[in-house]
């Protein structure tokens, strides 16, 4: 095995794959990545058995042949290499030379023959959606805050995607919160599917300015984001998400108009006087113009922010601090809706115009 790479796109693509190669006892390859010549084609390769990394790596000339370095050596003694030269790479065996102008190293490396074979996505009954990098970005950061760390409640830890009247949504829930986005209109395939919310999340640090669309593949069992020269695949979390529409409440009679960061000010300001209660605050209506953003007295003293707005029913509700700040960035325009019912029902917070992206926080006990 021979390729002839620049250093920069060397180093960023090992950059891009060895985040994952953390190998485990049981099966230390997992440390290495694996360099492929096929024909031309040349692509590094890493797997934690739960996912993979792919990078189609552009070179200027390549042998046909397979090899496996350590990721994380290969990544660093690259990074070190001066930016601009020519990097080769030739494998004999197990060896592999790395060379570039007067610095050379040899790595021992392993053959292939113990790397995991890698899962494919089945193309011809795939369900497939393309979007903009951008849009898929933004979407999936504004979904996966809601997402819990809980691994006892596995269908939690991802986001879900799931079509419902020829519209793409993604969701996520902690069983404290609540965050969905409408992703595409007018679909014509079906999907329902839970992302683990690592995937996502190295799907989102795969993602540069030179990326314009993101295609999105579901196999039964398997997800496929192709990212330009990059593909990132994954197992799907094989348990049921709760039927999360139900979680969202139809009757709320309390709605207010608020200044999104006005909002985040008096929120913000409220928490520093939370912290030895759990973050907990309260927001109430009263008539006829104020929204108010209160702690609740303790050892660090009180306070109490108030916002003018059209207020035509009076009521409050106690909320985690950290959820309703993490819920207000999340956010995109300059004006929000804020509707809650009584202090027991669950609050909804929308964008004023834009109804696309719903989150939703349970209230704490009073």
């Amino acid at each position: 095995m021979k390729i002839t790479v620049t250093q920069e796109k060397l180093s960023k693509a090992l950059n891009n794959v060895s985040r994952i190669a953390i190998g485990k006892v049981t099966l230390p390859i997992l440390n290495n990545v694996l360099i492929r010549v096929d024909n031309k084609k040349v692509s590094l390769v890493t797997t934690n058995l739960d996912m993979a990394i792919i990078d189609f790596l552009p070179v200027s000339s390549s042998e046909d042949g397979v090899v496996t370095v350590p990721a994380k050596l290969l990544a660093e003694f690259v990074s070190n290499l001066p930016k601009g030269e020519n990097i080769e790479i030739s494998s004999k065996d197990s060896k592999v030379t790395i060379s570039s102008g007067k610095y050379s190293s040899t790595i021992n490396g392993a053959i292939a023959d113990d790397f995991p074979e890698l899962p494919e996505i089945d193309e011809k009954n795939a369900v497939t959606y393309k979007i903009s990098t951008e849009e898929f970005k933004n979407s999936v950061s504004q979904v996966i805050i809601a997402s819990s760390n809980d691994l006892t409640r596995p269908a939690l830890t991802g986001v879900y995607f799931n079509t419902s009247n020829n519209t793409l949504a993604i969701a996520s829930t902690d069983g404290y919160r609540l965050a969905e986005k409408k992703l595409i209109n007018e679909v014509k395939s079906e999907v329902k599917a839970v992302v683990p919310a690592n995937s996502l999340q190295e799907v989102l640090r795969s993602i540069n300015d030179e990326m314009e669309e993101v295609e999105i593949s579901f196999n039964e069992d398997l997800v496929r984001f192709r990212l330009g020269e990059v593909e990132i695949i994954s197992k799907l979390i094989d348990a049921s998400f709760p039927d999360y529409q139900k979680l969202i409440p139809e009757d709320n009679n309390i709605t207010v108009t608020l200044n999104r960061e006005e909002l985040i000010r008096v929120t913000k300001l409220a928490a520093l006087f939370a912290k030895s209660v759990g973050g907990s605050i309260i927001c109430e209506t009263k008539k006829p113009n104020i929204f108010s953003v209160k702690s609740i007295a303790n050892e660090f003293g009180e306070n109490n922010s108030e916002i003018e707005t059209k207020v035509e029913i009076e009521g409050k509700v106690n909320l985690n601090s950290r959820f309703l700040i993490d819920a207000l960035n999340a956010l995109e325009e300059k004006d929000l809706e804020f509707s809650f019912s009584d202090h027991i029902a669950p609050i909804i917070i929308k964008n004023k115009k834009n109804n696309n992206y719903t989150h939703i926080i349970m209230p704490l006990n009073s």
